[in-house]
């Protein structure tokens, strides 16, 4: 059965503004599929319309910034080249936990570079991925070892993909030292693991997943995770919110997430906006 790709219908504006704390418009506006002979910045200044258009659709239901995140060295340049020509659009870089046998040093150079631009704001997402096997575990370790380093060289906020890695990512982020801001994206554990990021200071970040039904563990994340280390984003195009698994996931979406997340800590929706956008510029800088 095909994919449907229908996007979903655009959902209730929210009582106040919040922003996408991690999507990846380059796959949204296909230039994972662009050629890799193309210049960056060229195809980052074609593709300009379409990341405004995304923007657009955002902005109308409150949604009024964007961070995209890089997960290899093209993703990267691309991302911080986009960020740079869009006002609202800010930036990650880094190599992907999937992709850390690409972690050489000249391409860990290159990501440093491409961190200390203004308009990036973040180095990730890395991290630990032992759900798939496309890079060795040793080969993650080190390239997440050298990302924590960037980061605190770059005093960029250091964004963590964590999956099925929990104690491992613990572990590593002891063993270096953490970073001044950490942020789990796509927050994916229990209550019990939450409460250790929280005693830690480290920032947990909701996606799509949590409006899930088989999601009861992780709903319980989010009721012990206090307000202020609360992000919310899309990991646009994947996770979409329930009602709409399946469909392609945009930023346009955030409300559905952000009212499930309002629900579960039992305060307004606008008051939790609010606290998410002060989060927002303490996590990644004025905007």
């Amino acid at each position: 059965m095909s994919r449907d790709t229908t996007p979903p219908p655009v959902p209730r504006p929210l009582d106040g503004e919040v922003f996408d704390s991690h999507c990846h418009l380059d796959i949204m506006v296909g230039e994972r599929q662009a050629s890799t002979a193309d210049p960056v910045g060229t195809a980052a200044q074609a593709a300009g319309t379409d990341v405004r258009r995304i923007l657009d659709a955002a902005r109308s239901v409150g949604v009024t910034r964007l961070v995209t995140i890089g997960y290899d060295l093209r993703s990267s340049r691309w991302n911080a080249a986009t960020a740079e020509a869009v006002d609202g659009v800010y930036a990650g870089v880094a190599v992907h936990p999937n992709e850390a046998h690409h972690a050489t040093p000249e391409t860990l150079g290159e990501i440093e570079k491409l961190a200390r631009e203004p308009h990036v704001r973040a180095v990730g997402e890395t991290g630990l991925d032992y759900y798939r096997d496309w890079s060795p575990k040793d080969a993650q370790q080190e390239s997440f070892r050298a990302h924590i380093e960037i980061a605190k060289r770059t005093g960029k906020a250091l964004v963590i993909h964590d999956r099925d890695a929990h104690e491992d990512v613990l572990k590593v982020l002891s063993e270096e030292g953490a970073p001044d801001i950490v942020v789990f994206h796509s927050f994916s554990g229990d209550a019990g693991y939450a409460t250790r990021c929280v005693r830690a200071g480290y920032h947990l970040s909701f996606s799509g997943p949590v409006t899930y039904k088989n999601a009861a563990a992780l709903r319980e994340a989010a009721r012990v995770t206090p307000p202020e280390l609360m992000l919310v984003e899309t990991d646009a195009p994947y996770l979409p919110p329930t009602p709409h698994r399946g469909k392609p996931n945009a930023p346009y979406l955030i409300p559905l997430t952000l009212r499930c997340l309002a629900e579960l800590k039992s305060v307004p929706e606008s008051e939790l906006a609010a606290t998410i956008s002060v989060n927002g510029e303490r996590v990644f800088g004025a905007w």
